[in-house]
């Protein structure tokens, strides 16, 4: 194997370089993936957070349908009990959580229901 830093030959079984030091990664094999990263859009995402968020339409997108419509109920329960106040605490935990997945999204830090990574703009 060849150093990709150096460009020294290296034995196959050294995870360090031995003149420079540089970290040697294993040569993927045929078939398997090159990364976990996802197919869904990290743009898409963002945009569904920021302006359907409340109704976890980014959810729905990522394939999180579950934790969707979580967010959906409460903000059904928090719109129509809003008149009694009591609405207004389920409308914030479901803005607050809206916030989060929003910046996690923008910070390609979000996975998807399969547990990928969503890094493609």
């Amino acid at each position: 194997m060849l150093c990709p830093k150096c460009g020294k030959e290296t034995p196959d079984d050294q995870a360090f370089c031995a003149s420079c030091g540089a970290a040697l990664t294993q040569p993927a094999t045929p078939g398997t993936p090159a990364a976990a990263i996802s197919p869904k859009s990290r743009l898409a995402t963002a945009l569904f957070a920021f302006f359907l968020g409340q109704f976890g339409a980014h959810r729905f997108y990522i394939g999180k349908t579950g934790t969707a419509v979580v967010m959906l109920i409460l903000t059904i329960v928090g719109w129509a009990t809003f008149w009694l106040f009591v609405g207004f605490v389920f409308l914030a935990i479901v803005w607050v959580w809206n916030l989060i997945d929003f910046i996690m999204a923008v910070a390609g830090m979000m996975k998807d229901s399969k547990g990928l990574l969503i890094e493609k703009w």
